[in-house]
This record gives C-alpha cells, structure tokens and sequence, in this order.
C-alpha cells in the first residue's frame, strides 16, 4: 500500500474516528524506528494480546495504526467467539486472526499457513502470546483432495496458489490436504478463508465440516482473484446457501447485524452466518474487548 493510499486508509477507518493525530503517531512511529533500528517491534493489542510488527506486513501492522485492521470482520470475531470455541484459520498469514481468536478470546484453533516464510512468522506471534498448547499450526495448504500445489513466496498477504499458466520467482511446493482430514470430526465455530481466490477448493474439501450444526460462521474474502483459476463466485454463494448460510455485514459499535443480498461489495470480505438469531444472542452477551487502551 503506498504511502498516500495508507494515510487515507488510517484517517477514514472507524476505530479512528476522534483519535485521527493519535493514530498517525503510531503510524509515525513505527516508520522512524523501522528505519532507524531495523528489527522488530512488539505491540500490546487486544485484550493483553500482542503482535510482532515487521517491515513489509501490512496486515499486522494495520492493527498497530487502527486497532483493528479489518474492522468489522475482527469485531465480529472478537464478540461472536467464546473460551473453547474452536476456531479455524485458513490461510493465516502471519496469525492476526488467530491471535484475535486464541490469545484475546480463549478460543483453541487450527490454523493453515502454506508458505514457510510467513509460517515462521506466525509460529513467532503464537509463541508471544503463549498459544502453541490451544493452537494446532500446519504448514500446509487446502484443496479438494491430497496432493501438492505451488505457491508464490514474494506477494506477502497476496501469495497464492499458482494457476497452470503462472509461474512465480521463488515459488515453493507444498503439501496439501481437505479442511475434513485436517478437522477429523472436530467442528469448528467459525472459520476464517483467505486464500486469494481459491476458496472454491477449499471449500470442496470441506462437504463434512460445513454440515456440522456447530459451525455458525464463515468469514470468507471475497474479491474475484478466484477468476484467475476459472472460478465463480456465484458458485461459492449459492454452495454457502445450501448449507443454510446467508451473508451479512457486522457494525461493531451498534452490535448489529445487516443482512445483504450476495456478498459484501464494500469489503474484501464476507461474513457467512447460520442461525442468525442465535449469533445475535451471543454478540448481545460478549464482553467488551480492549482494543489499544480503548473498548469496543
């Protein structure tokens, strides 16, 4: 993100709204010691959660300049999950979901990283915040059957699968399985999907987990990178619907759920919901999450 593109983003986002100079600072911050120390940072979060900010992670380092870097789909995490709830991350990057989810909820997760880069990036956020015993972190990728893929390594939060025609500098293979092998019958709460387009595998995989009456939630991003595989999300909606899912957007502060008609069009992502009334009752009931000294 260039350097006008991420003052916009931090001066429009929600949990800044009335903290703008104070969000800035953190934002000027971190780019002096960056370039002045060149190493790592450690940043009290959510909850007594923390992460390790890097050079180069704009996920990560969203969160330090607003609290949370996904808005919505974050809050909704934080009041939609409970203490031993299990949640899935696919295609976890460098764990921010996870560390939502494991370190500032108690919630236990599996999460999925398939490039070994970022995989020892994410090993080192759950090692900060003592969750190797709850969190189960495979180095593997998903698909629709057992197998290997390749994946590009130099796209940080954008590397992917690499389609028959791509080729990629430095890509890497890896092992794949189902979300169904991975689970074994475990059922999940909510499961996060971010795999740049390759959900629709993803989710074939998945026939058993998305049947189980214990999964509530999809958070899914959703963007039309799936085009690059000749994939349809149309397909992805109507596959959701099935399994008794609609799609909704989710406003924090009021704890109120809206419901769409397909997918969000405002957001990369979009949040799947089954038994509205029942997740409504569980936001109705979170505690509040402390979100950089503030609550929400």
């Amino acid at each position: 993100m260039a350097l006008l593109d991420t003052l916009k983003f931090i001066a429009a986002h929600p949990f800044n709204r009335g903290h703008t100079f104070s969000a800035f600072g953190r934002f000027a911050r971190w780019q002096l010691r960056s370039r002045l120390l060149r190493g790592e940072m450690v940043c009290e979060w959510v909850d007594g959660a923390k992460i390790i900010l890097r050079r180069g992670e704009t996920g990560i380092n969203g969160n330090y300049y607003c609290g949370l870097h996904e808005f919505a789909d974050m809050a909704y995490l934080l009041h939609v999950l409970g203490p031993d709830d299990l949640f899935v991350d696919v295609g976890a990057n460098a764990g921010s979901y996870t560390v939502l989810a494991c370190a500032a909820r108690g919630a236990r997760g599996i999460c999925v990283e398939p490039v070994p880069s970022t995989f020892e990036r994410l090993l080192g956020n759950l090692r900060l915040n003592g969750l190797p015993s709850r969190v189960e972190a495979l180095n593997i990728g998903l698909a629709d059957r057992e197998g290997e893929l390749r994946f590009s390594t130099s796209e940080n939060a954008m590397n992917h699968v690499l389609a028959d025609a791509e080729s990629g500098a430095g890509a890497v293979r890896v092992p794949v399985r189902t979300l169904d092998a991975v689970l074994a019958g475990r059922a999940p709460a909510l499961i996060k999907i971010d795999v740049e387009g390759f959900e629709t595998r993803v989710l074939q995989g998945a026939a058993v987990c998305l049947r189980q009456p214990g999964l509530h939630s999809v958070i899914m991003e959703l963007n039309g990178s799936g085009a690059r595989y000749g994939f349809d999300e149309a397909r992805i909606l109507a596959l959701m619907r099935e399994h008794g899912f609609a799609t909704y957007t989710y406003e924090p502060y009021a704890r109120c759920l809206r419901s769409l008609e397909g997918k969000n069009h405002a957001s990369g992502n979009t949040i799947f919901i089954r038994d509205a009334q029942r997740v409504a009752e569980k936001i109705r009931h979170a505690p509040a999450a402390r979100i950089l000294g503030r609550s929400l």
